[in-house]
């Protein structure tokens, strides 16, 4: 695999400090870059507990923290006390955590991309329903996708990854995605997807060797592999670049965590994106390897919401759909991908060249 693209940014300066000491998480340069200012790994190593006055909350960094406030009973939903809870309890990766949320039709492994199953129709409504889902996306990308494969440049963040989740959850445009009564609050914010979707793109661009592998898989059991690497180049791009960096939570009860005692009825800011590249649970966090023997599940999100099966179903399609149009697409000369935002990140643009 490439080396982590970061590797070749120049020294960033060093983060503005609280009183302290601490890093300050909002305070000025933290929201272009918190990885280039080595704000993250300095709470983890030196600061893993601390209050951070700008956002109002206590900061955990540490993965084993962070995984702690995500699914302990003694951690809940903050500033709403009646955020879900469960598995993976907290609004994480695309989840709103909107209470009236519901499982996407065919939320099993019917909708899953590289499971193979979401192009095949099945004898069950919700099969169907996935089928249907999944057929609305790959025409809409295809569309997407065509219009601007003649262009000598294009940019990917603003002619595509914008218009692909807007496209399938907009009403007057009619589009056949199925979602059931529940799941309008999830699928309607399509903001977060377009962050995500560009910074999977962005990651898959910059390995040749990833895109050639997508490229030729061909046949079904060719394609259901194919569907496989995308479905982890997909979870790892939410583990090294997630689009929402920090999730709040409210301690119920004193809890003890690796920095020191939270005490009870405490805002916490557990940080995604720092947890997702912690060292101690995650060989080489920086660099993007889909086939990381240490992938982990929970930085992901909830498997059944829908804006979560949404993105991954359009990341798959929609890197299907560039490669068909523009096999030959890569980056714009001169040109390298740069992601920005400290409390939802992702590429600003993404410069090609469709041929």
């Amino acid at each position: 695999m490439p080396a982590d693209r970061s590797e070749a940014l120049p020294t960033a300066r060093r983060p503005h400090r609280l009183a302290g000491g601490q890093p300050g998480l909002l305070e000025p340069g933290a929201s272009t870059d918190p990885y280039r200012l080595r704000l993250y790994r300095i709470l983890r190593t030196d600061f893993p507990l601390g209050y951070d006055p700008g956002l109002g909350a206590w900061l955990l960094s540490r993965y084993a923290d962070v995984a702690l406030a995500l699914t302990d009973p003694r951690f809940t939903g903050y500033p709403r006390d009646g955020a879900p809870r469960g598995p993976v309890p907290a609004p994480l990766g695309l989840c709103r955590g909107s209470l009236v949320c519901t499982p996407l039709p065919g939320s099993g492994t019917d909708l899953v991309p590289g499971s193979g199953m979401d192009r095949v129709p099945g004898s069950t409504p919700a099969s169907a329903s996935a089928s249907a889902n999944a057929s609305a996306v790959e025409r809409a990308a295809y569309v997407l996708a065509r219009r601007i494969a003649g262009r000598d440049q294009a940019d990917l963040v603003g002619e595509f990854c914008r218009w692909l989740p807007a496209g399938l959850t907009t009403p007057e445009r009619n589009a056949p995605v199925r979602t059931g009564a529940g799941t309008a609050d999830c699928a309607r914010h399509t903001g977060l997807r377009e962050r995500a979707l560009a910074s999977f793109l962005a990651n898959m661009l910059d390995d040749p060797d990833l895109l050639a592998a997508v490229a030729g898989g061909a046949g079904p059991g060719a394609e259901a592999g194919t569907g496989m690497l995308l479905g982890r180049a997909w979870a790892e791009t939410m583990r090294r670049d997630p689009p929402v960096q920090i999730v709040l939570r409210r301690t119920r009860t004193e809890v003890r965590v690796s920095g020191g005692t939270l005490p009870a009825g405490a805002p916490v800011a557990c940080l995604i994106g720092a947890a997702g590249r912690d060292p101690a649970r995650f060989a080489a966090p920086d660099r993007f390897d889909p086939l990381r023997a240490d992938a982990d599940p929970l930085l992901t999100g909830p498997a059944g919401c829908p804006a979560a099966l949404l993105g991954r179903l359009e990341a798959e399609h929609g890197l299907r759909a560039l490669l068909t149009a523009m096999p030959g697409i890569r980056w714009a000369d001169g040109f390298r991908p740069a992601s920005t935002g400290v409390l939802t990140r992702g590429p600003r643009t993404l410069l090609v060249q469709p041929s």
